[in-house]
């Protein structure tokens, strides 16, 4: 029974893959979130909705999701979208398209909960953030 699960799954492999094509048709972008909104406290053990507004570039800019960095109390959050190269896709203007997206973030440690918002970079390349302590009711 193992070599027939195997042998279908390198078959599904081979052919499903193309080991000549060296392009991707699409490519994972961070995208800069433009306003959050968060709640002014939390209390312990509860699950609040965090919500993300962000301008959508291109047609082809579709929400992936959200990358976290936990360093104790504190947490960086990325929103991540799919690019789909392959496409003719229409370029919207400067806050032409507003999307919204949101996480549920689990209140399980006391103390203030610091979140650092990517918002791009600046001309220098440094990377810019919206910070936001939210503290646990006790």
């Amino acid at each position: 029974m193992k070599n027939v699960f195997l042998l279908s799954f390198l078959m599904f492999l081979f052919v499903s893959c193309s080991l000549d094509d060296d392009s991707q048709s699409f490519y994972n972008e961070a995208i800069p979130i433009a306003s959050i909104t968060v709640p002014e406290v939390f209390e312990f053990g509860n699950v609040y909705p965090i919500s993300v507004t962000y301008f959508r570039p291109t047609g082809c800019h579709i929400f992936n999701s959200f990358l976290f960095e936990n360093n104790n109390n504190e947490r960086t959050v990325i929103l991540v979208n799919t690019v789909y190269q392959d496409q003719n896709c229409e370029t919207f203007g400067p806050e032409e398209i507003i999307e919204e997206a949101s996480f549920n973030f689990q209140v399980n440690e006391y103390g203030t909960h610091t979140f650092k918002f990517w918002q791009g970079e600046d001309a220098n390349g440094n990377d810019l953030y919206y910070i936001v302590d939210i503290p646990v009711a006790e």
